[in-house]
């Protein structure tokens, strides 16, 4: 069969011949029809991830959509090493296979699926968002970041500020029920004062971060305050991503002076609470309430597409 294959943490993935798979207990056959290529592939492909391979080569992709051989659609997750989505098939746990709505196509399917399910549980579980609060999207402009958006609005901020780079998309965001956007390309403290501005008195209850690095800092010196205030309430961020840096300088100040909470993204969740992120994304999707931009590229174009951004955009590899 072919594949996106990968021969070395210091190359890009090859389209090739790759040895069919074989299922073991509780395992099942499945033709893929779409495979997104998202930031996480990118960094497992390239070593640095926490679940990066031990041994290679192997097939690039951790999820997809496809048909098992009883025709049942399917978004599917976690291939077994070394088979990979990125390829005419691959062979996966039964468990992590989940049914898609007739509604929804397998190419969106495969480009929601994965930013989605992500951005519901960590706004809904994790920051715990509430009707009515004010929310901060650091790093809107990328796939996840504008669901993020979306899927607050739908989850009933009162207030969601959106901030990025990339000047078309952040001009895009307001027809996705940003309220008001942030532009991070300016200097340290410029970029501090309008975070700042835009949290106002009140301040912001839930940011999700997907930058970190410098646009973090900016922020977090937005924070600080330089006086003694009675704390009115807490403040959740939520660190996801790391595509400005992968470290900040946190000064003490910050967390004595500001009722803020730091937190990572925790992990998979229980399965019922996994479930319930599936089944909202996937009938919000179906119904035209989360949009997502996508692009679809040939399999057998993986290395081009594998060197160049997305641009809002997701990936969609078709074998």
């Amino acid at each position: 069969m072919n594949a996106a294959v990968l021969h070395a943490f210091d190359q890009l993935p090859q389209f090739e011949e790759f040895p069919e798979p074989l299922t073991e207990k509780d395992e099942v056959i499945v033709q893929v029809q779409a495979a997104a290529l998202k930031p996480i592939d990118k960094q497992i492909a390239s070593g640095s991830h926490y679940t990066s391979p031990r041994k290679l080569p192997v097939v690039c992709g951790i999820d997809g959509v496809g048909r098992l051989e009883d025709g049942a659609r399917v978004f599917f997750g976690g291939p077994r090493s070394p088979y990979g989505a990125m390829a005419q098939r691959t062979v996966v746990s039964r468990q992590r296979c989940f049914p898609l709505p007739q509604d929804l196509d397998d190419v969106t399917a495969a480009a929601v699926t994965n930013p989605g399910v992500s951005a519901w549980l960590i706004l809904a579980q994790r920051a715990k968002l509430m009707p009515g609060e004010k929310v901060l999207i650091l790093g809107a402009t990328g796939v996840t970041g504008k669901l993020a958006v979306q899927i607050a609005k739908l989850l009933g901020a009162g207030r969601v500020v959106a901030a990025g780079r990339n000047e078309q998309v952040l001009s895009t965001l307001h027809d996705l029920g940003a309220d008001a956007i942030i532009r991070i390309d300016k200097p340290g403290q410029d970029l501090a004062d309008t975070f700042a501005s835009a949290a106002g008195d009140s301040g912001f209850d839930v940011i999700i971060d997907y930058l970190w690095g410098r646009p973090t800092e900016s922020l977090l010196a937005a924070l600080t305050r330089e006086e003694f205030a009675v704390v009115k309430s807490e403040i959740r961020l939520v660190q996801v991503g790391e595509s400005a840096g992968a470290t900040l300088s946190l000064p003490a100040a910050v967390l004595r002076s500001t009722p803020l909470t730091i937190m990572g993204t925790a992990g998979i969740p229980p399965y019922d609470v996994l479930m319930d992120a599936f089944q909202q994304v996937m009938t919000r999707a179906g119904r035209g309430e989360l949009r997502v931009d996508v692009e679809e590229v040939p399999l057998d174009e993986v290395e081009n597409a594998w060197q160049r951004g997305g641009q809002g955009r997701r990936i969609v590899l078709i074998p």
